[in-house]
C-alpha cells in the first residue's frame, strides 16, 4: 500500500452562497457563487458521467489503479454488460459518497456561512458540510459516505475577497463506494483521503473548478483531476427521490428489475429466482413465474 499524506486542501463544490455580505474569519469577504451549478460536459464525452470529465468512462479513465482494483473494474464492466449492477452500490439507492457525490449528476448549490460551507445536492446524497471555523480533527467521527471535511478560505490574489476554498476530507467512510456508474472502485478499507481546491475560473466566471486529489489504497499514486461546473443564474429546482424512480430490487446477492406491471424480472440470462422459502406454495409459483419472465 502506498503511504498516505494528510494535507489541508480546497473543498468547495457546486453551490449557491447565502450570507454574501459576511466576512471570513480573517476579515476576507466571501465570494459570490450564487445560482445553480451543473456538471461541465466535455465535447465528445457526453452521456455517462465519469470522475475525470476530460476522459471516457470505464477503462478510458486511465485511473492509476492497482492490479487488484483494475480486476474489480473489469469484472464490474463485464457484469454490467450482462445486465447486472457491477460494483456500483448507488444503483440500489445507497448514497454515493465521496468523491462520486461531487460528480454533479444533479445540480448543486453552495451556501456559505462564517463557520460552514454547505454543498446542497439533494439526490442520492443530501449534501456536504465543510467546516471553516478553525476546528481540528475530531477523534470520535461516526462513519459516513461523505466523510468529514475541514477547510479554509484563501485570497491568493490579495484582493481582500476570499476566492479559493481549500478542504481536506477524511473518514472513516462507509462503503463500498465507487467513482462512477462503471464501478471504478475505491479501496474496500474505506480509508480514502480527498484534498480539494475550489475556485471560480478567472477567465470565465460561469465556470467553477474543483481540483480533487484522491489518495486511496486502490491507487498506485494520488489521482488528480479538475472537475468543472457551469453556472445557471436563474435555476429551476426539481425534487428527486431515488427510491421513487429506481426499478432495481436487491434481494440477497442478486439484483432484479421491477417491471411496469409490478412483477419481478431477471436482469441477466439464466439468473436464478430469489429464495422464496418463507412464502406459501401458491405465492412461490407466482413469483417464480414473474422472476423467470
Amino acid at each position: 500500500m502506498h503511504s498516505r499524506v494528510l494535507v489541508c486542501a480546497l473543498a468547495l463544490s457546486v453551490f449557491t452562497l447565502s450570507a454574501m455580505q459576511g466576512h471570513a474569519a480573517d476579515g476576507l469577504a466571501y465570494p459570490d457563487w450564487k445560482g445553480q451549478w451543473t456538471r461541465f460536459i466535455t465535447p465528445g464525452f457526453g452521456g455517462q458521467a465519469s470522475h475525470d470529465q476530460t476522459k471516457p468512462w470505464g477503462l478510458g479513465q486511465e485511473a492509476p489503479l492497482t492490479a487488484q482494483a483494475r480486476a474489480i473494474l473489469e469484472a464490474s464492466l463485464a457484469d454490467e454488460a450482462k445486465g447486472g449492477l457491477g460494483n456500483f452500490p448507488t444503483a440500489r439507492c445507497l448514497p454515493a459518497g465521496m468523491p462520486h457525490m461531487m460528480m454533479a449528476f444533479g445540480p448543486q448549490e453552495y451556501v456559505i456561512t462564517p463557520e460552514t460551507t454547505y454543498i446542497l445536492i439533494n439526490w442520492d446524497d443530501h449534501g456536504r458540510r465543510i467546516f471553516t471555523d478553525g476546528r481540528g480533527w475530531p477523534t470520535d467521527v461516526e462513519p459516513s459516505y461523505a466523510g468529514y471535511s475541514i477547510g479554509r478560505w484563501l485570497d491568493p490574489g490579495g484582493s481582500g475577497e476570499a476566492s479559493v476554498l481549500e478542504a481536506e476530507t477524511r473518514g472513516p467512510f462507509k462503503g463500498p463506494r465507487a467513482y462512477d456508474a462503471t464501478g471504478l472502485p475505491l479501496a474496500f478499507d474505506n480509508q480514502s483521503i480527498f484534498k480539494e481546491r475550489i475556485y471560480r475560473d478567472q477567465a470565465d466566471p460561469k465556470i467553477l473548478h474543483d481540483e480533487v486529489i484522491v489518495i486511496d489504497n486502490a491507487l498506485t499514486r494520488p489521482w488528480i483531476v479538475d472537475k468543472k461546473y457551469t453556472n445557471n443564474p436563474h435555476p429551476h429546482w426539481t425534487e428527486s427521490g431515488c427510491i421513487e424512480t429506481n426499478n432495481m430490487v436487491a434481494i440477497g446477492p442478486q439484483t432484479y428489475f421491477m417491471s411496469a406491471d409490478g412483477l419481478l424480472m431477471p436482469v441477466r440470462k439464466d439468473q436464478p429466482a430469489p429464495d422464496l422459502r418463507y412464502f406459501t406454495t401458491g405465492s412461490e409459483d407466482g413469483l417464480r413465474r414473474a422472476a423467470a419472465r
